[in-house]
């Protein structure tokens, strides 16, 4: 194991507080966690930042499949969650690992056709590196260099019946 359930939770405490520190608090922030896992990490950083700064913080879930460009056109957004507006919020997208950056890039195309937030904010538990799009997390639990031929994989409790991340390959 490369993290364990101790190490994920300083990292997401320690993500939780670079948010409110760049920010200066929660006001106007909103978290959208990317499905799967990014959902739950996204939830417990929400979480987080509300008890932190004794607000509350809206949360929504985002399924970035239909806005892919490695896998086929097609699907929907029935698994997207976002119960409120993201116009002029701060969002922060919320995943667990950052590899090429093309799942963040669907993401930003999801969240704009929502409307306009005021920023868009990248945490990620795990940056693996080997970047194909311009595209850099604001937060980082751990860099986490890797070859292209090993796999990365994140546990969460409320999915895997633990936490943890490893590195398989």
């Amino acid at each position: 194991m490369i993290m364990d359930d101790k190490a994920m939770q300083r990292a997401i405490a320690r993500i939780s507080y670079e948010i409110i520190e760049h920010n200066k608090g929660a006001e106007e922030l909103c978290v959208i966690g990317i499905r799967s896992r990014g959902v739950t990490i996204g939830k417990r950083i929400a979480d987080k930042l509300s008890d932190l700064e004794n607000v509350s913080v809206p949360f929504g879930q985002l399924d970035i499949t239909p806005y892919r460009d490695d896998v086929a056109a097609g699907g929907t957004d029935e698994l997207t969650d976002i119960p409120f507006s993201v116009k002029d919020m701060k969002v922060i997208i919320v995943d667990d690992v950052i590899f090429t950056g093309r799942s963040a890039r669907a993401a930003l195309e999801a969240i704009m056709k929502r409307g306009r937030p005021r920023s868009v904010q990248l945490a990620v538990l795990i940056d693996r590196g080997h970047r194909e799009l311009p595209i850099r997390p604001d937060y980082v639990g751990k860099n986490l260099p890797t070859s292209h031929s090993e796999v990365v994989k994140v546990f969460v409790e409320e999915i895997d019946g633990s936490d943890g991340v490893a590195i398989f390959g």
